[in-house]
């Protein structure tokens, strides 16, 4: 898309906010007829339950080798802008639109939400998936450094979305928060073939909402505990099988079609566990994802691909704000920290398939994040990554700015 064509889509966006939504709220007193967003505004109808926001992340990288020239790159990463509407105390609307790398336009979030009770929320519409840390919080100023932990790219992977249904809430006597939902589950094999792989997984299986297509629903499901004093854990889950357009007018007795749809589909269970502690200036983060994928055999031979039947990542992270130590009532706060991550996603291959070592991967990123203000920060880290089938280390630079309103 054109940067002219997102210009204008961001004013399109702004522009039906402004004039209310696009809601109608009243009837003309004349006509009786019903009012459009613009007359909403004209004749003073418009509605003041309107929130906006927006969250951007900047970024610089600039990889370092020793003996050759290294290109960096610098680029607005995403900017997304929020829009909610509340209709009255039990029914809000929320949104997310985001524009990443100045040339694609995504939804990220879009589901309605009536609340029965605090212990009974109803969603549904375009729904965060619920697993582990960074898919549900991933504003530039609620994680450390300038980029997502990789774990959260080419595992989970963030930032995950589907079109779905199901149902929130929280019970504050006993410390405890819930979701779960039914959703469309990932594009394993769509129009243009296969899309699961060995380095990344199902990350460019993600339908994201783009005229999504479902030949079996998926359950997403997530408990928080958060009983003990800046502790919150996290226990997540996902079950279910992958979509594939080969089941599209497929006829129930033609075997031979059936076995090949069927060559096309992995059954994919994937659990996590998250904490998140702060006290005073510690603040420390620890995730564990693991994943066992079904039918991997059949759809490697099928497709001419190389997708592990087991895989796993962990990561642990911890830092401290050093102006604590000066200021425990100050606005900025200086957060050195540093990061360990391990991932593989062929911790298990199936069939005649053969581990690829380049898969299990380990980085470590060392940095710092000042914040001018909570919704503002500045970002720099250094990070080295390797893998198991090669003792060459990657190393590589980042600069960042991030802001949340």
């Amino acid at each position: 898309m054109k940067i002219r064509q997102i210009i204008l889509s961001g004013i399109v966006i702004l522009a039906s906010v402004v004039t209310g939504n696009a809601q109608v709220t009243s009837t003309d007193s004349v006509s009786l007829a019903p009012l459009n967003a613009i007359n909403n505004v004209l004749q003073g109808y418009a509605s003041r339950n309107i929130s906006l926001g927006a969250y951007a992340q900047i970024d610089y990288n600039q990889p370092l080798a020793a003996n050759e020239y290294s290109i960096g790159k610098m680029d607005v990463h995403r900017f997304v802008m929020f829009m909610g509407y509340q209709f009255n105390d039990k029914t809000q609307f929320v949104t997310e639109v985001e524009f990443e790398h100045v040339s694609e336009v995504y939804v990220e979030q879009a589901f309605l939400n009536y609340s029965f009770d605090p212990r009974l929320n109803f969603r549904a519409g375009l729904l965060l998936i619920p697993m582990g840390i960074i898919n549900e919080y991933h504003e530039p100023t609620t994680y450390y450094g300038v980029e997502r932990p990789n774990l959260e790219g080419n595992l989970i992977p963030t930032t995950w979305r589907e079109i779905g249904a199901g149902f929130s809430g929280s019970f504050p006597s006993s410390s405890l928060r819930y979701q779960v939902y039914l959703v469309n589950g990932f594009s394993g094999y769509g129009a243009s073939g296969a899309t699961f792989r060995g380095s990344d997984a199902f990350r460019k299986g993600r339908q994201k909402a783009a005229e999504s297509y479902i030949s079996s629903p998926n359950l997403s499901m997530k408990i928080d505990y958060y009983g003990i004093p800046g502790l919150k854990v996290g226990l997540s889950g996902y079950t279910g099988k992958s979509q594939s357009v080969l089941f599209k007018g497929l006829r129930k007795d033609d075997e031979m079609a059936s076995y090949r749809a069927d060559s096309s589909v992995v059954h994919i269970t994937m659990m996590g566990l998250d904490a998140r502690y702060q006290n005073k200036g510690i603040v420390a983060r620890a995730q564990l994802i693991s994943a066992i994928i079904g039918n991997t055999d059949q759809y490697n031979a099928f497709s001419g691909t190389d997708l592990g039947s087991q895989m796993m990542g962990y990561y642990v992270e911890a830092g401290y704000d050093v102006f604590h130590l000066v200021n425990r009532q100050m606005q900025h706060k200086c957060v050195p920290f540093i990061r360990y991550e391990r991932y593989d996603t062929h911790q298990g291959v199936a069939g005649s398939l053969t581990e690829n070592l380049a898969y299990d991967r380990t980085d470590i990123t060392l940095g710092v994040n000042y914040f001018l203000t909570p919704g503002a920060v500045l970002k720099g880290d250094y990070q080295v990554f390797s893998n198991q089938s090669s003792p060459v280390k990657a190393k590589q630079l980042n600069f960042g700015v991030g802001i949340w309103f």
